[in-house]
Order: structure tokens, then sequence, then C-alpha cells
């Protein structure tokens, strides 16, 4: 289980500072740095532990990134099993089985869907939680998913 090539409880943010250029940790502790890619419009959100592992991946789009492209990491913002934003919530489903539960959910005043994947059967060398938030088919337009959340403990 892993979300851009990196596994909660297991990868440093050594490892995830060198591949996204992320700033140094000054002093270590609870903290949470992110990274933007203007080309693909993704936001990747790190939260890090005291010991400088990573607890959490949030993996989001954010419409309003503007800026110059050079070269798009778009093909790193997939989980190790290919999903990825924009993907439909049937994709997630077929790829991962039904969750563990379904909510509705919102953000900024549009109605989304929170589809939550418990993993705490597979042991503690795996993450143990995806969150996955699609929006709400609408007007003959198709769900998507718009956040990617994996998580080594419980969120």
């Amino acid at each position: 289980m892993t979300l851009a090539g990196l596994r909660p409880g297991r990868s440093s943010y050594k490892l995830a500072a060198s591949r996204y250029r992320l700033p140094p940790i000054e002093k270590p502790g609870e903290m949470t740095v992110g990274f933007q890619d203007f080309c693909s419009k993704m936001v990747l959100h790190v939260d890090i532990s005291e010991k400088s592992i990573i607890n959490s991946l949030r993996l989001e789009e954010e419409l309003g990134l503007q800026g110059k492209c050079v070269t798009s990491r778009k093909t790193e913002w997939v989980t190790g099993h290919g999903l990825t934003i924009g993907d439909s919530p049937s994709r997630v489903v077929q790829v991962y089985g039904e969750p563990t539960s379904r909510s509705p959910s919102t953000k900024n005043g549009q109605p989304l869907e929170l589809l939550y994947y418990a993993f705490d059967w597979a042991g503690p060398e795996v993450p143990q939680v995806m969150e996955v938030v699609c929006t709400v088919p609408k007007d003959g337009t198709p769900g998507r998913v718009v956040e990617i959340t994996l998580a080594a403990g419980s969120l």
C-alpha cells in the first residue's frame, strides 16, 4: 500500500524530501509538510511523526493552482494499485473492493462521498486506513475521486 511511491508507517521523511524537494526538518516533531505540483494541480500533504517517519499522506487536486509547467509528476500521483485523482468511484471499488463504510461529506459546500477502507486485518506491515473522497454524480456528470488519504494508523 503506497501513495506517490511512499508508504505510511515505513517511509522516512528523508525519502519524501529527496523525492519531492521538501524542506529539511530542523527539529523532529509531529508536523505536516506539503508539496504542490502546479502542472498536475496536485498537492501532497505529508504528516510526519516525531521519529521522522511518515504517518499519513493525503493527495488532493487543487483547482486554483496555477504556475509554469516544466514537467508534470502526474504519473507519480497514484496508489500502489494504480488508483489516482479523477478516477471514478466504481474504479475505486473495482481496485479495492467494497469499502468498510461509505458516508456523505462536504468540502467548500460541495457534496461528496467518503469511501473508508480499514486494512487492520492485513497486519501492521501495511498502512491501516485509506480514505477516498469522491464527488457525487450530478446532472449526468459521473462522480470522480478528488482526494486520497493513506495512513499508518486510524484517522
